[in-house]
């Protein structure tokens, strides 16, 4: 379990590096050799370069975790990441936190509590 909960925090890193430093580049050039320049110059960024290996790592962990438990087990507690970004991305990037995703967490959260008890 330690396996799965390592993958979701390692993705959920990802998103939330990628989203940073993306922002923090400015918008997507509409010309697409500049568009083509600008996702080579963030595949570069060391930060963006983290993310990806955080990414990485976190295919490595669902693998070896994968050898341990059951798919229809393991693969809910993915969406876990949907809980973490949402609070980081509202935290860190002060992103709106409204009453439909408030309850939409709440209902991933209890789904994952339904499936780890069955």
């Amino acid at each position: 379990m330690a396996l799965v909960l390592c993958s979701v925090v390692l993705t959920s890193y990802a998103q939330l590096i990628v989203k940073w430093r993306v922002r923090g580049a400015g918008p997507l050039p509409l010309d697409f050799t500049k568009k083509v320049l600008f996702l080579v110059g963030m595949l570069f960024d060391p930060w963006v370069m983290t993310g990806l290996l955080g990414a990485l790592l976190a295919g490595l962990a669902w693998m070896a975790a994968m050898t341990k438990l059951e798919l229809s087990f393991a693969y809910p507690f993915v969406s876990l990441s949907f809980v973490l970004v949402f609070v980081f991305s509202a935290f860190l990037f002060h992103e709106t936190i409204t009453t439909p995703k408030i309850l939409g967490m709440v209902l991933i959260i209890a789904g994952i509590i339904v499936i780890g008890r069955g």
